[in-house]
């Protein structure tokens, strides 16, 4: 299969786009690397070692017209959409700047999909800030939309866009509301990071900040977990579209998060928390039925092992003579 994938360069993007190489598909990759890093497509571009071409990489903007011109001639089957602005806090500050690159941008590439008969279209979707805070947990997809910040709105618009766009033009996009992701190659600073700023400071003897609440809880979820669904959508029959939730389905404290980071880590603590709740900060964990039932996605990675594997990651790439992990 011939895929696309936008802000490949990214977290999620770039572990996705190693798992569709590592499945056999043809890959090409799109990026304008304002936060993405190119260092995170070394393994994806060693596949062209064996077999030129596999994987190609475009440095372009989702917003530029050009797009049009390079989804025409690639003519992907499925087209998956990662390119975004994250900073909630940033998109505080410049709403402008975050609704061009979130609204604007997810409008172009419908657009381009549209004219190079693109039907599927898989878009990483906010959850965890796309609901109204509710009594009844977890959130399946039919809760109260009530998006509270810029990027919020942002992300929510992009669904309903791509909404329309389905019933004017036969597209068949898969909305994935995403929870808060964790893992390998996410970035430790910024409201997003959460779990890998805890990890960093943990490892690094560092302080961080923490953007949200310490008494709040989140549904995390990891980056292989969600991979595996952004896999699944793609490989969906047309007839199945529209948002489905993505996440564990448990509410977590950070507090319980630096637990078991302590316990992988033999108690070692960050020096200092910052507290810093600009970003909205509720309390959210969502139903998976719908995306269990339809794509066939259940998550296999818990919280433990999950942080278990982050701090691998963040062991080797942090530290040359990393601290002894329990258990490892």
């Amino acid at each position: 299969m011939r895929v696309l994938v936008t802000g490949a360069a990214g977290f999620i993007g770039s572990n996705l786009t190693d798992r569709l190489l590592a499945d056999g598909h043809q890959v090409v990759g799109v990026d304008n690397l304002r936060t993405g890093m190119r260092v995170n497509l070394d393994n994806a571009f060693s596949h062209n070692n064996e077999n030129p071409r596999r994987f190609t990489f475009l440095e372009a903007d989702i917003e530029a017209p050009e797009l049009i011109q390079i989804v025409a001639g690639l003519n992907p089957e499925v087209i998956f959409h990662l390119a975004a602005h994250v900073d909630r806090v940033a998109s505080v500050t410049d709403p402008k700047f975050d609704a061009r690159c979130n609204i604007l941008g997810t409008v172009n590439l419908c657009e381009a999909s549209r004219q190079a008969g693109v039907r599927r279209i898989v878009y990483a979707a906010s959850g965890e800030s796309r609901y109204a805070t509710a009594d009844l947990r977890p959130v399946d997809e039919y809760g109260r939309l009530d998006p509270l910040s810029p990027h919020a709105v942002g992300k929510v618009a992009g669904e309903m866009y791509l909404r329309a766009y389905g019933e004017m033009y036969g597209l068949a996009p898969i909305c994935l509301a995403l929870t808060s992701v964790y893992g390998p190659r996410q970035h430790p600073h910024g409201a997003d990071g959460v779990v890998a700023g805890l990890g960093h400071a943990m490892v690094t003897g560092r302080p961080m900040v923490v953007y949200r609440d310490r008494a709040a809880t989140h549904d995390y979820v990891y980056i292989d977990d969600v991979v595996d669904a952004f896999v699944r959508a793609g490989l969906a029959p047309h007839d199945a579209a529209g948002t489905y939730n993505i996440g564990s389905g448990q509410q977590v404290s950070i507090s319980d998060v630096h637990g078991l980071f302590s316990t992988v880590l033999d108690g070692l603590s960050p020096p200092s928390f910052v507290a810093d709740i600009r970003t909205e900060s509720p309390a959210v964990a969502l139903d998976t039925t719908k995306a269990r039932d339809q794509l066939g996605w259940t998550p296999a990675v818990d919280l433990a092992e999950g942080i278990r594997r982050t701090v691998r990651w963040l062991c080797a790439t942090l530290e040359p003579e990393p601290p002894a992990l329990v258990g490892a």
